[in-house]
């Protein structure tokens, strides 16, 4: 009972808390989890199955170094800075149906593996999921098979999402790749 008591008056005192900061700040205030679409009980946790198909050189390239590694890090690729804009696809076929694109940021992070830090926005484009974003933010191994990254959130359908991304590299040489990713994201 007294535990009870304790938990229900640190609730009472959060919530006075975040009221009374609101008037003086000006910028605290509570969520209206209705308007914000966090009104359902349940998250629903969707797997979502993409594959894209980058080229590094042509005129036509989808994936671009914009700093080149550090001269003494050529076989880790520290210090590359690059940026990509690639059709997500429905099949690991290059013609397979497109359902959206991915942009990504990524940099090699490492001094001793060919690893990058990918920062990645899932966009959607096809159904219910038009518009909406899935973000990835993570360490890219890429001398795993599969490298497992966090979902940390996402827009539209996917407010407040979580979860968790695979990828795999089916394909990879000097000019291009085909990667396959597998997306678990909680969300509601």
């Amino acid at each position: 009972m007294t535990s009870q008591f304790l938990i229900l008056s640190l609730l009472v005192s959060c919530h006075v808390l975040t009221s009374t900061l609101a008037d003086e700040t000006g910028f605290v205030g509570t969520l209206n989890r209705k308007e914000l679409g966090l009104h359902k009980k349940h998250k629903v946790i969707s797997h979502f199955r993409f594959f894209f198909h980058e080229r590094f050189t042509g005129s036509n390239a989808t994936s671009v170094s914009v700093v080149p590694p550090l001269p003494n890090y050529n076989t880790t690729s520290f210090g590359l800075v690059g940026v990509s804009d690639i059709a997500l696809r429905v099949g690991p076929e290059p013609n397979s149906t497109v359902v959206g694109k991915v942009e990504s940021l990524y940099a090699g992070t490492s001094q001793t593996e060919f690893d990058l830090l990918l920062v990645a926005n899932f966009v959607l484009t096809e159904g219910k999921y038009n518009g909406s974003t899935i973000v990835v933010l993570g360490r890219n191994r890429l001398s795993l098979k599969v490298r497992e990254m966090p979902v940390i959130g996402g827009s539209g359908v996917f407010k407040f999402a979580t979860g968790y991304a695979e990828s795999n590299t089916l394909y990879l040489d000097a000019e291009r790749s085909s990667i396959e990713y597998n997306i678990y994201v909680s969300h509601y």
